[in-house]
């Protein structure tokens, strides 16, 4: 969200999902004409415009009716308190001046999207919204169910949570070979929901797809960013999933059952992004006998330099291949392998600092070492960033007005 508002403030058009028109354009028409809506967070920080995209490309495509549906009330930039508001999840440490805001959007339940379904809506363009909201709101239009029928909703909502991250639950992240196989990953087919009218529903995807659905990936799906398991909080429900229940129905198909709610939180999350400090990477190989040492003295000689040349920033060097997805700041994990074996490795220096400046000559270091490091240094590469700092905060509901419109 953060992104999309740099984007947007850069141009007041841009803002959103920048694959839309690729997204929309091939099925657009067949939606339409067969009656089936698209809901989509593609909107980001800037769902106006995204609908006026859209509502171009129908045009293109010489749909002249077609209804298009924006949720509003999730961007609070301007009227979050951020001084009188506590911190809820994220570092505290950072600066938070107000100054620094970049965004603040409230997670949105499914409510408004319900209800533009229900006012006739052929596209719905939302920004920050719940990710299950994308499932609960067509389902709840359809069924028109009570909305503090709290296990129906859970139930909806688990189906949501399922199906949020695509190919996740279809065997895209549950692929481990030789321990975990799934066939024809190149060809994986992304996962849909059969919902029933007792809220029950059969998770499963196209047939001749690749990939698979089973209780394995459903399992670890259903865990998937759950920090309490009776206890997971969204916009619509509390979501209990501790007693749901999983059979096999057929090929590639779960049912699934069994989850209980408790009516919804009176708080809502919201995740605040802040103009962050510059962030540098620089890297070079090393490869052949004694790589590592090698590494590990270009690593001290760009110490070195950092401080005669007075270089102001915090750094941190890991050998990419041996032990930087594990290693501490300080490198303590990488002292204790036995690296004589290694036969290539990796040098990565991160540098940060409020200034511009100091990052990119620190990155110089890493350049340098072309000519004034150890022996056989290749494939240099630099990249610099403004960084952006997020935190969450909560908000009570009755001061979030989340409704639509048509464009």
């Amino acid at each position: 969200m953060a992104l999309g508002q740099v984007r947007k403030q850069t141009n007041p058009d841009l803002g959103y999902e920048p694959l839309l028109a690729e997204l929309i354009t091939p099925v657009l028409s067949d939606c339409v004409q067969y009656k089936i809506p698209i809901i989509g967070n593609f909107g980001a920080a800037n769902p106006p415009a995204a609908a006026k995209l859209i509502k171009n490309i129908a045009r293109q495509l010489g749909l002249r009716q077609i209804k298009i549906a924006v949720i509003e009330g999730d961007d609070i930039t301007s009227s979050l308190d951020i001084e009188n508001t506590p911190i809820w999840e994220g570092d505290s440490s950072i600066d938070i001046d107000k100054q620094k805001l970049i965004s603040a959007n409230v997670y949105l339940g499914a409510r408004s999207i319900a209800d533009a379904l229900l006012a006739g809506a052929d596209v719905v363009v939302a920004g920050r919204v719940a990710d299950p909201a994308l499932v609960l709101g067509p389902v709840m239009a359809h069924y028109q169910w009570a909305w503090d029928d709290w296990d129906i909703i859970a139930q909806l909502t688990l189906a949501g949570h399922l199906l949020e991250c695509g190919a996740q639950v279809t065997g895209g992240y549950f692929s481990d070979p030789g321990v975990k196989d799934v066939p024809n990953l190149a060809r994986v087919g992304f996962p849909f929901a059969e919902i029933n009218d007792d809220g029950s529903f059969v998770i499963t995807k196209p047939i001749g797809t690749g990939g698979t659905v089973s209780a394995q990936t459903i399992k670890e799906q259903m865990l998937y960013e759950v920090h309490d398991p009776e206890s997971y909080i969204t916009p619509d429900v509390i979501l209990d999933i501790s007693q749901v229940e999983l059979s096999v129905v057929g090929p590639d198909r779960i049912l699934v059952q069994g989850a209980r709610g408790r009516p919804r939180p009176s708080q809502l999350k919201v995740t605040a992004g802040f103009v962050g400090d510059w962030l540098g990477e620089g890297e070079i190989s090393y490869a052949g006998p004694n790589a590592v040492q090698r590494a590990r003295l270009a690593a001290e000689i760009i110490k070195e330099r950092l401080t005669i040349r007075a270089i102001n920033v915090q750094t941190r060097f890991d050998l990419i291949g041996l032990s930087s997805a594990f290693d501490n700041q300080a490198g303590d994990l990488s002292k204790q392998y036995d690296t004589t074996c290694a036969p290539e490795v990796r040098l990565r220096m991160a540098a940060s600092s409020l200034k511009k400046d100091q990052v990119e000559k620190a990155l110089q270091e890493v350049t340098s070492l072309y000519c004034t490091g150890p022996a056989g240094g290749g494939g240099v590469r630099t990249h610099i960033i403004n960084r952006i700092h997020t935190l969450s905060y909560l908000v009570v509901r009755e001061k979030v007005q989340s409704c639509y419109y048509f464009i």
